[in-house]
């Protein structure tokens, strides 16, 4: 059974033992670093801590911490809206736990953050993050042609959201 619990319970080498994988870092933005240090995983609690990161999440399977989540809320006009985002650690790939933290915390954007609308940005070569939010409910909004560069390449993102039924 998956878990979100607070991020500050998880400790920076927790953190940074999972995180410190190409092929994580490879699906997510360039602001994750990679090889990621435990440098890199103090001062991504110490940002979660501060509220800089929208509200982040810890995903806990059985109480062993597997990786992070997060909501992060529109501003202004878009306040109705979250992004969600995840990584899973690498040896808890398979096994449904992805698409259960995202139906958690779609649960709590709608639930908690009164919010109407979680929105994913998936690059078009992640087709694993791809089948986590379709069976999470979430549909295909939009392809955003030649919309990231990552690693040198240039790539299509695909849009997916979920509403709250009102």
């Amino acid at each position: 059974m998956i878990e979100l619990r607070d991020i500050n319970q998880a400790s920076p080498a927790e953190i940074q033992r999972l995180a410190n994988n190409h092929a994580i870092a490879k699906n997510l933005r360039d602001v994750f670093p990679f090889p990621y240090a435990l440098e890199d995983a103090q001062h991504f609690l110490e940002l979660a801590a501060n509220d800089k990161l929208g509200k982040v999440f810890g995903i806990y399977h059985q109480d062993i911490f597997i990786g992070t989540g997060r909501l992060v809320p529109g501003q202004d006009v878009y306040r109705i809206n979250a992004e969600v985002g995840y990584w899973i650690g690498e040896d808890y790939w398979g096994k449904g736990y992805a698409t259960s933290a995202v139906n958690l915390m779609v649960e709590y954007a709608f639930k908690e953050l009164g919010l109407l609308r979680v929105y994913a940005c998936v690059f078009s070569f992640n087709t694993a993050s791809m089948r986590v939010v379709e069976k999470a409910g979430f549909e295909r909004e939009a392809v955003i042609k030649s919309s990231i560069i990552k690693e040198g390449n240039v790539y299509d993102e695909y849009l997916y959201s979920i509403r709250k039924r009102l």
